[in-house]
């Protein structure tokens, strides 16, 4: 295949998806690489180090995106980017279909083949392909320093001649794997950690990372498909308000990573329970992208509120971007490799066939859209 791999141009995105390194496991199978230039630079990788590796790169992709047999990218394209693909070709990337109905509309008229990264099965087999996994993680490790810089006090336990520091309180919202890197990371510079999160079944993993786990009311399953936190009722999160407004009362920063598939995130700390938080205390807002968890957090700005700091970054992995597109890239050549290990010709048989990892990340396909929430969302609109 001729694989594509254009400089995102997204405010904020200093990621690529392709690396120096994924380029070379894509040459020895037999695929041609054509990188936009500049493409990796703001993740560290210059043009020489593409063109060393084997790939072509050119000044612009816009002559050349009718001629690609896959674009592999980080965000989705405009709406009139993805119309200028050709039938058959395979676009990869994190598309957010909910937010782009408009791309998916001309993915769809142009029969282009397109796989959501977002959308990958969360099963053992696709674990080397997750990127929603190895972006957060990169993410949960972020924000903890991110809360460290702006605390007016140290995280760990110090014992010096002018008297004891005590260690800071965490509490985070949420242990998917973001949370869980937040919280080791919190652990491993000396604070004390509080969990709160609605599925029961991450406490073992929270108590092994030494956080104590918050008891919630579990009235209710909090456990979606795939492992995932699910929407719950109002009465619930008012339980669980009332609950770690209590616990924030004590902390001296929190860090809330609370989101559900295809839905606005769950407003989860209050402005009362920013004002019951001590003056001098942080709150990172890792949902901000989908509304934030904290009713005073604002995208991209550091709010101070009632004596709180309150930061959300509305794109934390690409402030790591080496990193990121490093696990990123090897994340989408995995997915490649899986695709097209029976040859390139058999690519549109192998998404028509029971392959969960290819039906499960199917965005659209043969001039339909395959994911089943995003096609009720078209019918709505």
């Amino acid at each position: 295949m001729r694989v594509q791999v254009p400089h995102e141009r997204a405010p904020r995105e200093r990621r690529v998806a392709a690396t120096p390194e994924t380029v070379g496991k894509l040459l020895k199978k037999q695929h041609e690489v054509v990188v936009e230039k500049d493409a990796g630079l703001a993740a560290g990788f210059p043009d020489a180090a593409y063109t060393e590796a084997g790939a072509t790169v050119v000044e612009e992709l816009a002559a050349h995106w009718g001629q690609a047999d896959a674009v592999i990218g980080v965000r989705a394209p405009e709406p009139s980017q993805a119309a200028e693909l050709k039938e058959g070709a395979l676009l990869v990337g994190f598309l957010e279909p909910d937010r782009n109905l408009e791309m998916v509309k001309a993915l769809r008229d142009a029969k282009v083949t397109s796989i959501a990264m977002e959308l990958i099965p969360r099963i053992t087999r696709a674990q080397s392909m997750d990127a929603l996994s190895s972006q957060a993680s990169l993410a949960g490790y972020k924000a903890a320093l991110l809360a460290a810089a702006h605390l007016d006090k140290y995280f760990p336990l110090l014992m010096t001649a002018a008297g004891t520091i005590q260690p800071a309180r965490a509490v985070i919202m949420g242990a998917g794997v973001a949370g869980l890197q937040a919280i080791a990371t919190c652990r491993r510079l000396g604070a004390t950690v509080e969990v709160s999160d609605i599925r029961e079944a991450v406490r073992e993993e929270v108590e092994s990372l030494g956080g104590r786990f918050i008891d919630l009311p579990m009235e209710e399953k909090g456990e979606a498909e795939g492992g995932y936190a699910k929407q719950m009722s109002e009465d619930f999160l008012r339980k669980q308000r009332e609950i770690v407004a209590e616990r924030l009362t004590h902390a001296d920063l929190a860090i809330t990573t609370a989101l559900i598939p295809g839905r606005p995130a769950p407003k989860l700390i209050s402005e009362e329970m920013v004002k019951g938080m001590r003056p001098g205390a942080v709150i990172v807002d890792m949902a901000i992208a989908r509304g934030g968890n904290c009713a005073l957090a604002k995208p991209d700005e550091i709010v101070t509120a009632h004596g709180v700091t309150i930061l959300a970054p509305s794109n934390v992995p690409a402030t790591v971007p080496a990193d990121a597109s490093r696990l990123y890239a090897r994340n989408v050549e995995t997915l490649l490799r899986h695709l097209t290990d029976e040859g390139n010709s058999k690519l549109a048989a192998l998404l028509d066939e029971e392959d969960e990892i290819a039906v499960g990340s199917l965005l659209t396909h043969g001039g339909e859209v395959r994911h089943g929430r995003t096609r009720d969302a078209l019918a709505e609109a």
